[in-house]
This record gives C-alpha cells, structure tokens and sequence, in this order.
C-alpha cells in the first residue's frame, strides 16, 4: 500500500502507529478476531468470492480489487471439497496475521531507480508504504496436510517415480489433481479476503493516529500478489501457446506490460513485483519483464530466503537485546511473543538487495524503488 505521507510526517508517530496497529490486527500462531465469526455457510462464501466478499462486507471498496491478482478469486474453488478441520481452522482467523516471516511493515521510499515507472505505482522518494505479508493460515496449512495424505497415495497410483517424497503429486487432469487445485483456489480465496480485512483495518489505524480520512491520507493498494500457489496458464514454448501449470513455492507473478492479466493502470510498465526482506534492512518494488516469461514462465523470486533455520537464528539472537538493537537503527519492532523476533533477526536472511541485483540483471523483473522499515509487527 501507499500513502500520501512522507517519512517525517510519521516519524514521531511510530511508535504509537505500531501499537495501535499490534493492537487492532491479532498476530501470532493461533491467533483470532473476537469480531469477525463466521457461520460455515459465510466461510464457504470467502472461500469462493474471496477479496470481493470482504469488499461487499465494507472492508476496503472495489478500486482495490482492480489492484490484486485475478482480481482477488481464484475461479474454480469448491469449498465441498475443504475438510471441516480446515474450515474449523479458518472460521476464526479470518483477518489476523501469520506466524513465523509474516508481517505489517510501515516504511518509506529511500531510493527510487526508475523515476517514470514509479510515477506510475504512485511512488516517490520518503513517501511512507505498508507492505503486509500473510496469507490462508491454519486453513490453507491444513488443505495442504490434507491433501498431502491424498497425493502420497495417488502418486504410487499413477506409477511417478519421485527423488523427494515432499514432491508428492497426481497428474492435474485425474481426479485427485482437480479436486486439489479447487481446493487450493479456496485457500487462496480465503488468504486474498484476509489480506483485504486487514488493509482495511490498515486505513481505520492510521485514520485513527492522524485523524484524518483514509481518503485524504492517501492510503491506497498498489497490488497484491500469491507467493505459493499453482495458476493455469498460457505460455509459449518453442513458439507456440500452451496452457500449463505452474506452480510458484517461494516465487512470485511477473507479467511485463501489455500483458492481458495486469491492471489496466499498469498496462504500460508491467505488473508490480513486491520483494520483501527482513525487518531490519529494506524491501523492494519492481515491475514484471519480457525476460521472464521468455526465461521464468513469468516469475521472480518472492523474498531474500533464509541463510539460518529458526533454531539457528534463536542460538545466534542468544543474549541479545534485538527488539533494543532495530530501535537504535530506527526501527520499531511489536511481535506476539519473543521467539519470532529471535527467529527473524536480520542476519536470518540474505542481504535482499543482492538476491534483487541477480533477478534485475538476470532481465526477470525490473527495479524500480527500496523501502526501509520503520515499524513493524510481527506475527
């Protein structure tokens, strides 16, 4: 998201913006909205309509679903086809935020690499951006267990021999590959309608804090993305159009302009490309290419990747104060409890500015600005 705020206008605020924030979006491993329960009929609707069921509940309005990748909803989802474990899951998350990498970062634009295609994201240098990172929760964690107890069964079945057995599958025109992808469309559903509460209660905290209106804030959506997901596509190989399946763990969408999938207003610079990197250095924006549906069936990576697992990251953090240690660098930090600050510290992470040179050189997605953090919350 962006705003019409620049960095000094926040600064003094921060740290009472991050609090109200903590506050107002419940994080953290089985975390809940007192407000927000659903009756399984409801959830069967989120799971189906996803970002526009939110915005017909008046949480955010339909500019924003001009600004999400196929406009919030995975056509195809059958929530008949989701365990009632998962909705039992879901029916209560619905509008908090993940565990772990999850997070609300306020930040602010400190360099800007192509001036034109930033204009037309609505982007410009110390302008103050939110950037949220969650997805379904626990009910798209438990379609997953689900389904994975499926395809181990269904693999032997269809005689796949695999190096890996988390590489589990089923050919995508049997019955168990279409009953998973429709229930994938549900989570991502799901995960595009809990993103949209939360921008929306985005906008009711900074109303809050700098009593004026969302609207006069400037505070509006510049895209959403999947990280996780399998999409049927158009492609070309060896010069002709076939529909595929491609599947993006840990990879990200990036369409160059023209692309029949953008947003209309983005037509003319590509689809825009979020890659985050850790809550102590800075994030990116960049613009989909040509280069990456030539070279990545039209994808980049997602984030920095980690360097160290979380027990070696909470080995390292050992004795230090690292909530102390970002407020010293500028940075506000709130987390539902202490573990995920020791497990997300910065060296965690690659350095993401190098993992961005490689997909900026390699002609797969294209700078176009850096975000460093001012508060963030975490999970």
């Amino acid at each position: 998201m962006r705003s019409g705020l620049e960095r000094k206008e926040v600064a003094g605020q921060i740290r009472r913006l991050s609090d109200v924030l903590f506050k107002n979006i419940p994080s953290g491993v089985g975390s809940k909205r007192k407000d927000l329960r659903l009756s399984h009929a409801e959830l069967k609707k989120v799971l189906v309509k996803g970002a526009a069921w939110a915005v017909r509940q008046g949480f955010g309005n339909t500019e924003d679903l001009d600004h999400i990748e196929e406009s919030g909803c995975i056509p195809g989802a059958d929530p008949d086809l989701i365990s009632k474990r998962a909705l039992e899951r879901g029916r209560a998350q619905l509008g908090t935020l993940g565990s772990g990498n999850h997070f609300i970062e306020v930040g602010y634009v400190d360099e800007i690499y192509d001036e034109s295609v930033a204009k037309a994201l609505g982007l410009f240098l110390e302008q103050v951006t939110i950037i949220v990172h969650t997805g379904s929760r626990g009910l798209g964690h438990q379609v997953c267990d689900d389904n994975i107890k499926i395809l181990m069964k269904s693999t032997q079945r269809y005689g796949i021999e695999l190096p890996d057995r988390q590489l589990c599958c089923a050919p995508i025109k049997s019955r168990e590959g279409r009953n998973y992808l429709a229930a994938m469309a549900g989570a991502a559903n799901y995960a595009f309608a809990n993103r949209q509460l939360i921008y929306h209660w985005v906008r009711e905290t900074f109303e809050r804090v700098f009593e004026m209106s969302a609207e006069r804030l400037g505070l509006n959506l510049i895209y959403d993305v999947c990280h996780n997901i399998a999409k049927v596509e158009t492609h070309r190989i060896k010069g002709r159009g076939v529909e595929v399946c491609v599947h993006r763990k840990g990879a990200t969408r990036a369409f160059p302009p023209h692309h029949p999938d953008i947003p209309a207003v983005y037509k003319e610079v590509g689809q825009p490309v979020l890659i985050p990197g850790d809550m102590g250095r800075y994030s990116y924006v960049l613009v989909g290419t040509e280069g990456a549906m030539s070279e990545t069936f039209g994808s980049t990576c997602h984030g920095a990747g980690r360097v160290m697992s979380r027990h070696q990251a909470r080995k390292a953090s050992k004795g230090r104060a690292i909530v102390r240690e970002l407020e010293d660098r500028g940075i506000t930090i709130r987390s539902a409890g202490r573990a995920t600050v020791q497990e997300e510290i910065p060296e965690a992470y690659k350095d993401v500015s190098q993992v961005v040179e490689v997909v900026h050189g390699a002609g797969v997605s294209k700078k176009v600005a850096r975000l460093r953090p001012m508060g963030v919350i975490k999970g």
